[in-house]
């Protein structure tokens, strides 16, 4: 998002800088050099902890799996549905680092990574892949290190071999993606076929009819710039053409779009409308397109977009969706975190109030949560708890700091830093947060962590001198690859032919770049503007009462007090002729019939009830059950290792518990836990191991009760089963009083119980806390404790026979181990 004083002033009026590039003032005490110094190392170090983790477990994988330390390969692992479009079996993460690499100064692993590149990565696989996930992170990927290359190549240093091998493979990848635009609206097909192309059901392409507005309209830098390296004018046109498109189907009253298209008729089949997902960069690349190829156009078209944005979508400092056709009509009222870009933007438009009021909310909801929520409602409640690690708000974070000069966005900064290493570090890499309630983790580490998260981080803590180039001569993309800002004096009016029959209105270059003299009177002027949003974050209101009808009674039972075992609840499910039906994984099915009802009023009251369970078991899927956490404190884990766990609607309430309830684990037998437990000697004061299946999970919790265990983990018997991709549940009483439960009872499911099972394996003895929340990860004692006992801890016997060769050995986890503890101990050094 960075543009350069020289080249770009010939295409764009001299104002539009200004305000990007400007006034680093000093607004308040500073952040020393030291200090900088060593959180620009602490970014370094954390890059490499991710970097050579991925290298040496995953690698030539598309991505890293951070908590069993291996490679995620499509196919081989269980379907995320279209998260999986991402990855093409081209080495994904790898491409994504590259230009990373050379930003913070690692030339010679970036000479390596190249080399690899060129040798290992094959871009004709049989494999259908996102056209909007290829282009940003791949050819962007690949587009970004042939600048680099170029770049170190010119200052004889370098690279010094290198004959643009990284672009000839960015053409084949491009012309590889262009069959998805062969449609009569020149908006592309969501998906692509990179051996095929788009041939219909027999490649699993072309059936598609719908797609959202930012993958088709988040396609024109990396496609232009593929052209004007190449003086190839087809990317570009095709980019354009899409681009086009979605201007005219604008709404034109509103002058917003919606956030998914027919890519056939045109017609929105989604008309709700705002800056976060969906949408997202389809805004950014109007701006950014006008900043890389200086054509005018595109800032019209940004301008009249984001009038509209800031009148109908933009309510200080929410940002909240609306209907195109009728924008004064909200669409949700929860936010998406993917909106955490849109204040970085805002500082590349010159619109700086703003971006400071919804870059404070976001930094609060971060404190109070330690990372943004995937989604969060209007009064800064979670809605969806996943956070995978986006880099959207230390985007956003280093575009302010540049822009104003203020301290305060260092320490933000080094809010992010802190929550990565004491929340999402492993000894493997960084785990996506899975549930930022309890600090339980997911097995993934997307490639956008590498390629954003710690360039964002470095330029933020970096001085002018620790930087390698001047990256005001590269505008960012969305996925932070770099572009050269001298692609826009390429010659292309003779290779982009133009059906432009709109006219530059001068009025849309107005409030392009406001003076910055007016915009910071005194140095207190953005703490002035924060201070009211904390406070509004910090007593964020319950929420309200749902709505019912006026003049609708209310049934005799409500949906949300109704317990299965309440012998009252069940009589009256009885009178309204619900019947109630114990399944045999623990869940409870109602069934109504209304004639079985005691009278029609009770019909009636049966039917509203079961609406009322309807709408409350639909509310508890999209806001999520609050799950718990089974965390592996042991030897060598050590509390970095959290597996999301369902709780049980009877038994011990972890989340009425400050400790939780800690312990080493045990397979109970049977491992069912339907009859006694044969080996109580084994379970007694341990947290006992049990299967799903062939009881009740209350029957389980009453036997390994009775065997003197303090605790159990139910595990799923389903394979393949995870939290990645199913529901979690409350695990269901039997319908009798289980107040004679008293010990804590969690579910895992089957990919998660597998992690605490090769633990078991590997170890003799295995410890874990079972509670509501990870708790902190940097415990110095603990750590040091731990790893006094490295050299005596005994390994667990291992039966003769065949062993999986992908599992590391207790020698290799160790020293792996021991070198993330020696980084993390030097990092508690520095900040001492």
């Amino acid at each position: 998002m960075s543009c350069s004083r020289t080249s770009v002033a010939v295409t764009m009026p001299p104002v539009f800088i200004l305000m990007l590039l400007g006034a680093l003032c000093s607004l308040g005490q500073t952040m020393s050099r030291d200090e900088k110094h060593k959180l620009r190392n602490q970014v370094i170090e954390m890059f490499d902890h991710a970097y050579q983790n991925y290298m040496d477990h995953a690698y030539p994988a598309d991505e890293l799996m951070p908590l069993t330390c291996r490679g995620r390969v499509r196919g081989l692992e269980p379907s995320r549905g279209d998260v999986d479009d991402a990855l093409g079996k081209f080495s994904l993460t790898l491409i994504d680092t590259l230009d990373t690499l050379v930003l913070l100064n690692k030339t010679t692993e970036f000479e390596a990574a190249v080399r690899r590149v060129l040798s290992d990565v094959r871009l004709d696989n049989d494999i259908v892949v996102s056209v909007f996930e290829t282009n940003i992170r791949v050819l962007g990927g690949l587009l970004g290190g042939h600048s680099m290359a170029v770049m170190l190549k010119e200052g004889g240093q370098n690279m010094q071999w290198y004959q643009d091998e990284l672009l000839h493979m960015a053409k084949d990848l491009g012309l590889r993606l262009l069959p998805a635009f062969n449609t009569s609206s020149g908006l592309p097909y969501p998906r692509v076929n990179l051996k095929y192309g788009v041939r219909g059901p027999e490649t699993r392409t072309g059936t598609e009819t719908d797609t959202c507005t930012a993958c088709a309209g988040t396609i024109i830098l990396e496609f232009a710039a593929l052209s004007r390296f190449t003086g190839d004018p087809v990317f570009e046109a095709h980019a354009r053409r899409a681009l086009d498109f979605l201007w005219e189907k604008r709404q034109r009253n509103s002058n917003l779009v919606g956030t998914t298209i027919n890519i056939h008729s045109g017609e929105w089949v989604r008309r709700d409308s705002g800056v976060g997902a969906g949408i997202d960069s389809y805004y950014e690349y109007l701006l950014k397109a006008y900043i890389l190829l200086g054509d005018d156009l595109f800032l019209q078209r940004f301008n009249i977009h984001y009038a509209s944005i800031m009148k109908y979508i933009s309510q200080p400092p929410l940002l909240l969706d609306v209907h195109i056709h009728k924008p004064l009509l909200p669409a949700r009222t929860w936010m998406d975190s993917l909106l955490a870009f849109f204040p970085g933007l805002q500082v590349l438009k010159g619109d700086i109030r703003p971006a400071i009021e919804t870059h404070e909310m976001l930094y609060q909801v971060t404190k109070k949560h330690n990372f943004l929520p995937e989604a969060f409602t209007t009064d800064f409640r979670v809605h969806w708890a996943q956070h995978p690690l986006r880099p959207e708000f230390a985007e956003s974070t280093y575009f302010l700091y540049k822009a104003t000069g203020d301290p305060y966005y260092l320490e933000a900064g080094r809010t992010i830093l802190d929550n990565l290493n004491r929340f999402a570090r492993v000894p493997c890499g960084f785990a996506a947060m899975k549930d930022v309630r309890t600090g339980s983790h997911e097995d993934r580490m997307d490639s956008f962590f590498l390629a954003e998260m710690f360039k964002y981080l470095f330029l933020l803590f970096a001085e002018a001198e620790d930087l390698p180039f001047d990256v005001e001569d590269y505008v960012f993309t969305t996925e932070a690859h770099l572009l050269p800002l001298s692609l826009s004096t390429t010659p292309h009016s003779s290779l982009i032919s133009s059906n432009r029959t709109e006219e530059l209105d001068d009025s849309n270059f107005d409030w392009t770049c406001p003076n910055t003299r007016l915009l910071f009177p005194d140095p207190a002027f953005p703490r002035n503007l924060r201070e009211p949003i904390r406070s509004a974050v910090d007593k964020s209101c319950p929420r309200p009462a749902p709505y019912r009808e006026p003049g609708m009674g209310r049934p005799p039972l409500r949906a949300q007090d109704f317990m299965a075992n309440n012998p009252e609840h069940l009589e009256l499910l009885r009178r309204m002729g619900v019947s109630l039906i114990h399944l045999k994984d623990g869940r409870v099915q109602l069934v109504q019939h209304a004639t079985q009802a005691v009278s029609a009023v009770a019909a009636e009251d049966g039917v509203r009830f079961m609406q009322e369970m309807m709408e409350l078991s639909s509310q508890q899927q999209k806001e999520q059950l609050p799950p718990r956490a089974i965390q592996i404190v042991s030897h060598p884990f050590f509390g970095r290792v959290v597996l999301t766990a369902g709780p049980a609607q009877f038994g011990t309430d972890l989340s009425k518990s400050s400790t939780g309830v800690r312990g080493f684990v045990a397979v109970a037998e049977p491992y069912s836990g339907c009859s006694e437990i044969t080996n109580a000697e084994y379970i007694q004061g341990h947290i006992a191991l049990l299967q799903r299946g062939q009881c009740m999970f209350a029957e389980k919790a009453r036997h390994i009760q009775k065997a003197g265990a303090i605790g159990g983990i139910v595990i799923d018997d389903n394979e393949g089963s995870s939290s990645d991709t199913a529901p979690l549940f409350q695990m269901a009483g039997d319908g009798r009083n289980t107040d004679d439960v008293t010990l804590p009872l969690l579910f895992l499911f089957h990919k998660e119980g597998n992690i605490l099972l090769e633990a078991l394996k590997e170890y003799r003895e295995v410890e874990v806390l079972l509670s509501d929340k990870a708790r902190d990860r940097g415990v110095k004692v603990e750590l040091e404790e731990s790893a006094s006992e490295e050299e005596v801890s005994p390994k667990r016997e291992e039966p003769e026979g065949d062993t999986d060769s992908s599992s590391q050995s207790v020698d290799e986890l160790l020293a792996d181990w021991r070198e993330d503890l020696e980084a993390f101990q030097q990092m508690e050094k520095d900040e001492l």
